[in-house]
């Protein structure tokens, strides 16, 4: 069975090492200890999935504990009906509130553009006035 050191996770996936020991204290990795008092981890297949698949749903905005209930799901397929009907509820929830962060995005850029344009007309008479 393959294993890999916290070096070369890090390196495969362009993550720090810090970064892996922060999702291993989340309990989304649990890697095996080897050598003097157990210090060097050793990354199972398994351990470089869940670190595959909690870096995809960090990209896709999930929360980590959305993500380690996902992973969690996967590794027993028990019913698998069940498991892509909570990755799909999760999934919902989390387009919902990306579609109101949009929604308040568009209106925060209404406003500044309003700022702007009256900022604009400002200037043109500060510039008017200078003039005559």
């Amino acid at each position: 069975m393959a294993t890999y050191t916290i070096t070369e996770l890090a390196r495969e996936f362009d993550i720090t090492p810090r970064a892996i020991r922060f999702y291993e204290d989340q309990g989304l990795l649990s890697p095996a200890r080897e050598g003097p008092n157990g210090r060097n981890r050793v990354y199972t297949s398994r351990d470089r999935t869940h670190l595959k698949l909690t870096l995809r749903g960090k990209r896709l905005g999930l929360s980590l504990s959305d993500i380690k209930a996902l992973i969690e799901m996967y590794q027993s397929p028990k019913d698998t009906e069940a498991q892509l009907k909570s990755f799909l509820d999760v999934l919902a929830r989390h387009r919902a509130t990306l579609e109101q962060q949009r929604e308040d995005i568009e209106i925060m850029l209404d406003e500044i553009q309003t700022h702007e344009e009256k900022s604009r007309h400002l200037l043109q008479q500060v510039h008017r006035s200078d003039a005559a």
